[in-house]
């Protein structure tokens, strides 16, 4: 009998414990950060303001994010249990809300959500060029080619129906480019990787082009390089050139950049060497173009000619100093346009 009502008391013990072990977890439970991808991109930039992040923000909660979270949380005082709840939003300040999708953002925004709408247009291939949280120029810029390439009313402001778009699977942008003479040659002579368009789940914004780590790459065509150096996006150390028309073409994840930012290019002029920097998981060079901003298929405009092998040929062989010469992109420059109507092999593209 004793026995019995011992084990009927011990019983009763372990429930309660169970219900109120339940309740506390139902009550107090956190805000995952893996809840989705924007907002560990936002919680990211978030801790990298604070020096306590120094990854790529890449929307994935792995080591580095989860370390820097408990890092912010013991030096609140809070739990450190490296997720990203309502207390550790909170202790965040403005840099922890508000909430992605409680407002329509716009220019001078500040804020969690604005920091996520810049993943989002990064991750869709309409990046504004970093992420920092503020709603500024380039923010902006971007959020109206991502309208005007997703048919939506182009008024700059992230709105629901931005919102959605940005989160839809599938969208329907850039095709195989606008029709037009400006053509590029192959900045590497190896076979393509990964072609544009759906790859893995993800929307890759390029082509890929598989090489070992060293191998030099040439401009794909005559321009002025706008940009030389590393990107927080991904990209690693990138390369892009503006052409005429309205195109870029960009270069990623290299090993080491040999162009920098003015300098005119032509066909075949060495802008680096292919590499694993960035988001990245072995060496390749990852190539783009775009068309104001919006990335498009770059396989129907490429010649048949490399740009490395052209580069060689314009140096004449071994020991000699005759190079390719070609005017500078006149667009750019800000003159009357100098480019041949369609590029050729042998010419200046």
């Amino acid at each position: 009998m004793r026995l019995n009502a011992a084990r009927v008391r011990r019983a009763g013990i372990l429930a309660l414990l169970s219900v109120v072990a339940l309740s506390g977890l139902l009550a107090a439970r956190p805000e995952p950060a893996r809840a989705g991808r924007a907002d560990v991109a936002a919680l990211q930039v978030a801790l990298r303001a604070l020096g306590l992040y120094r990854a790529s923000v890449d929307g994935i909660s792995g080591p580095y994010t989860r370390r820097g979270t408990r890092r912010f949380q013991r030096r609140k005082g809070l739990v450190a249990d490296g997720i990203a709840g309502r207390r550790t939003r909170r202790a965040l300040g403005r840099r922890g809300r508000p909430r992605l999708g409680s407002r329509p953002m716009r220019r001078g925004q500040r804020g969690w959500d604005v920091a996520a709408i810049q993943y989002l247009l990064s991750r869709r291939g309409f990046g504004p060029g970093g992420f920092d949280g503020g709603f500024g120029p380039n923010t902006s810029a971007a959020v109206r080619r991502f309208q005007s390439a997703a048919g939506l009313a182009v008024d700059g402001v992230a709105g629901p129906s931005t919102l959605r778009a940005l989160r839809r699977r599938r969208l329907s942008v850039g095709g195989s480019g606008p029709s037009g003479p400006v053509r590029f040659l192959r900045p590497l002579g190896v076979a393509i990787g990964d072609g544009f368009g759906w790859v893995g789940g993800r929307r890759h914004t390029g082509i890929d082009f598989p090489a070992a780590t060293g191998t030099p790459v040439g401009a794909a065509g005559r321009g002025v390089v706008a940009f030389a150096g590393w990107n927080l996006g991904g990209y690693g150390n990138l390369v892009v050139v503006r052409h005429r028309l309205g195109f870029e073409s960009w270069y990623a994840h290299l090993s080491r950049i040999v162009a920098r930012p003015g300098q005119p290019v032509v066909g075949g002029t060495r802008i680096g060497y292919v590499g694993s920097t960035g988001r990245s998981t072995g060496p390749h060079l990852h190539f783009e173009v775009r068309r104001f901003g919006t990335p498009i298929n770059p396989v129907p405009r490429l010649l048949s000619a490399t740009a490395a092998t052209l580069e060689v040929r314009a140096r004449g062989g071994r020991g000699s100093r005759r190079r390719l010469v070609c005017r500078p992109n006149g667009d750019a420059w800000n003159t009357r346009d100098a480019d041949p109507l369609v590029a050729r092999v042998g010419r200046c593209p």
